[in-house]
């Protein structure tokens, strides 16, 4: 083992909020450690957002070209070449990728250390290097980036059958005859709609009473009929009892729902485990440093991000929490304001905007409807089916629909659920507008450029 080097401060994990992070410090003239175990850039770039959105965007041009007759263009049959779509994803990321690398590399002051780190001590960690051999580091600040894995069941015999995960499904070369979907989060969403746009048989397995179980029941609801129209097969209430593979090589799931009084058994070609994600801190031995998480693996931190060890801070989704990108990104800003800028700034009521990237989009921020009422507020919804947009019309892309929810008393609008095309862009509006405490009448009496979509705003709250 080397001997110990000692930094002003570490990042483990390189993903959204620990390479910029890493790199501020080291520009400000800390010397600073960045230990990433995989990939630079974490998820988002290598397995997450980069390449799922791709490969969603190759899945809309299957079904715009199938659509073709509907606008008046006639097309030939449409086939789809996996291992094409599988490169230019590939592509993408290399890209992504090599630019987050250069970044880091040509930052004086910063260190980039591939291997795997566990805390020793409070201060220190033993790093065990890709390249052979072990490294100890030290640091008075350390900062916890570590992120999420996918979680596995615990769904018998699912053990021995060899299931795709949110990573290895993107590695496919061909596209599956029959895919089983576990889960009915955006994860199982967006996977299970884009194989199906390939032209996969999909069935979707959800263990709970609707789809998106944080959402508004009307808007899984939707999302429910939007995915059934497409031909995805969508079973709720379903448990898993058991997993086996077939000796034709297939795979067969056992399962109960509400409403049978016997078991069914599906069968399928490929089957995707997509029930939610777990924290990666079971390797790094956060008991030596005296770093707490709660019965998940969450790590505990306060609104500053801070542990309850002095100097020791996690960012991003290892704290639980909301777990997108640029979360992490804002998680970055608060402890460079904080550290770097002598300031004050928190997680304290921080707007978290998401969007399931489903056809269409869903865009949100802020508090759905049965957010509001479990609190107890007097509140107005708005709410308009994208079919009375004339944008959407024009497009031939009417299914889904916008809903605000505004403050009864003050006329402010407290969140909004925009399901339709463009619906994270809708939803973005929506957000400044909350950031400006700018008044639902506001967005009702502006005057925006026709056609748009924005201009359904306007509409939107006379109905």
């Amino acid at each position: 083992m080397e001997t110990g080097r000692h930094y002003d401060a570490i990042v483990i994990g390189s993903g959204q909020g620990g390479t910029p992070l890493a790199k501020a410090l080291a520009q400000a003239g800390r010397r600073t450690a960045l230990v990433e175990r995989a990939h630079v850039g974490g998820t988002c770039v290598n397995v997450g957002c980069t390449p799922t959105k791709t490969m969603v965007a190759s899945a809309r041009v299957a079904y715009l070209a199938r659509r073709g007759p509907d606008y008046g263009v006639r097309t030939g049959p449409v086939s789809v070449e996996m291992a094409r779509v599988r490169q230019r994803k590939r592509d993408i990321v290399a890209a992504f990728n090599r630019g987050g690398v250069r970044g880091v590399e040509k930052t004086e002051g910063l260190d980039l250390l591939m291997g795997e780190a566990r805390f020793i001590a409070p201060k220190s960690l033993e790093v065990r290097l890709h390249d052979g051999g072990s490294t100890v580091l030290g640091a008075e600040a350390i900062f916890i980036n570590t992120g999420l894995r996918p979680h596995i069941p615990s769904i018998p015999g699912l053990e021995a059958v060899p299931f795709l995960d949110s990573t290895s499904v993107m590695e496919l070369d061909t596209v599956p005859e029959h895919l089983l979907v576990i889960g009915g989060g955006y994860v199982a969403l967006e996977f299970g709609q884009m194989f199906r746009r390939f032209g996969s048989r999909v069935t979707i397995l959800q263990r709970g009473p609707q789809l998106l179980a944080r959402e508004d029941p009307d808007v899984a609801e939707e999302i429910t009929r939007i995915l059934r129209e497409d031909g995805v097969e969508v079973v709720l209430e379903a448990e898993t009892q058991h997993a086996e593979r077939g000796q034709d090589g297939s795979i067969r799931l056992a399962l109960r729902t509400r409403d049978d009084r016997e078991m069914r058994v599906l069968t399928g070609s490929h089957l995707l485990v997509a029930a939610g994600r777990v924290p990666n801190t079971d390797q790094l031995n956060l008991a030596a440093a005296g770093v707490e998480t709660d019965a998940r693996g969450f790590i505990k931190v306060n609104e500053r991000l801070e542990t309850a060890v002095p100097g020791l801070y996690a960012l991003g989704d290892v704290k639980g929490g909301p777990a997108f990108t640029h979360i992490s990104y804002d998680d970055f800003r608060i402890i460079e304001t904080n550290l770097l800028q002598g300031g004050t700034a928190t997680t304290t009521g921080r707007l978290v905007p998401y969007v399931v990237f489903t056809d269409p989009e869903l865009g949100r921020v802020g508090l759905g409807e049965m957010d509001a009422r479990r609190e107890h507020r007097e509140i107005r919804v708005y709410k308009m089916p994208m079919r009375h947009v004339a944008r959407a019309l024009e497009m031939d892309e009417t299914r889904g629909f916008m809903k605000v929810v505004v403050d009864a008393g003050s006329g402010q609008i407290l969140g909004c659920a925009m399901l339709g095309v463009a619906g994270g862009e809708l939803a973005s509006m929506v957000e400044i507008a909350m950031m400006g405490r700018i008044p639902y009448t506001s967005l009702r009496d502006a005057t925006f450029a026709h056609p748009t979509l924005a201009e359904a705003l306007n509409n939107l709250f006379y109905q």
